[in-house]
């Protein structure tokens, strides 16, 4: 079981499901919605629980994509796929360590140019 919030507190989750390997996304939009990229993890819908729901705003940011953050703090919390079985959960907002390691980029082709990719990871750029 995983355990995680938004920094105020305001929306708790569990996740009793297993964690995909975390990718790291460079696109323009999570770079821009995040600060700097967005990494997170692939889970079942159905083995996420949400508490707090009442906080948490959902914003179309694409025609296949929905973004959910705290609308008290501002925690990116959630990345959702409208149309699959699967959301994912930022990394950042997990309370203790998990089980799994970054396994890839994507959209590299978007990165900020301020920092570069050395780590050796497999890197996407549809």
């Amino acid at each position: 079981m995983y355990k995680g919030s938004c920094l105020c507190g305001k929306v708790r989750f569990t996740d009793s499901g297993m964690l995909s390997a975390p990718s790291a996304c460079h696109c323009e939009a999570c770079r821009k919605s995040s600060g700097h990229f967005f990494a997170d993890t692939e889970v079942a819908k159905s083995a996420v629980t949400v508490l707090g729901e009442d906080f948490v705003t959902r914003v179309q940011s694409s025609k296949k994509v929905r973004r959910g953050f705290c609308k008290m703090c501002g925690s990116n919390l959630l990345w959702d796929p409208v149309f699959p079985d699967w959301t994912a959960i930022a990394m950042g907002a997990f309370d203790e360590a998990t089980d799994v390691t970054l396994g890839l980029h994507v959209f590299v082709g978007e990165k900020g140019g301020y920092y570069e990719l050395p780590d050796g990871l497999p890197q996407n750029d549809p």
